[in-house]
């Protein structure tokens, strides 16, 4: 039931601890603000990651007042694609918050998960930040997949993922989140690439991690 992790005690105990961090804070919670130590092997390059963190606060500030303090939102960006994942009060304020995201300069796509009901509780989003740290460390057990090309972001049980990936990457990702106890769902929004283009960004992101060394001067005699 329990499965091995390779994450450190201190980054297991940061990530379960976010969610009481968030009890502090306003409703809307933009998700990317904690994952800057990745960006070295980010698919994207720094400046879409740079637009989507943007993407992300000014989501947040685009929600209609109305609906402020009755919803619990998530927005978080990745290569200029929004998910929304949270609860809101009705399919008025689903649809209206949805539209205000999409209308961002950027955005190219919104995915709109948000569900119509009670907001959920501490507990639960404790939960759930609990998942997402088990789906990661699975997918780093795999062997499979590198974990910092999947986003995992889980809202009441329901694992969404994100991501850039190829066609054998995406089904990696599923297979694992699926299987993950406490996962009840899996929604998948992941970008899947042709195999030759994923290469290519890996091989672009690779080149600019590690220029050539700097040659020193030869002198003849």
């Amino acid at each position: 039931m329990m499965h091995k992790f390779k994450l450190s005690l201190g980054a297991a105990a940061l990530v379960i601890a976010l969610p009481m961090l968030q009890g502090c804070v306003p409703a809307v919670i933009v998700g990317g603000a904690a994952v800057g130590v990745m960006s070295a092997h980010d698919r994207r390059s720094t400046g879409t990651q740079t637009d989507d963190e943007s993407t992300e606060w000014k989501a947040a500030s685009r929600v209609p007042a109305q609906y402020k303090d009755v919803s619990h939102l998530n927005f978080t960006s990745y290569n200029h694609i929004v998910l929304i994942t949270g609860e809101v009060p009705s399919e008025e304020a689903k649809q209206a918050i949805g539209e205000a995201v999409g209308k961002i300069e950027g955005v190219r796509l919104v995915h709109n998960e948000t569900t119509i009901g009670p907001l959920s509780s501490l507990g639960s989003r404790s939960t759930d930040s609990y998942i997402d740290s088990k789906v990661k460390a699975r997918l780093v057990d795999s062997n499979q997949i590198s974990a910092n090309h999947i986003k995992v972001v889980t809202e009441k049980a329901v694992t969404h993922l994100m991501g850039i990936v190829s066609e054998r990457e995406a089904k990696v990702a599923v297979a694992v989140a699926r299987t993950t106890d406490g996962v009840r769902k899996v929604v998948n929004v992941m970008e899947v690439l042709p195999d030759a283009d994923i290469r290519r960004i890996d091989n672009q992101a690779l080149g600019a991690r590690t220029p050539p060394p700097a040659t020193a001067p030869v002198e003849n005699r």
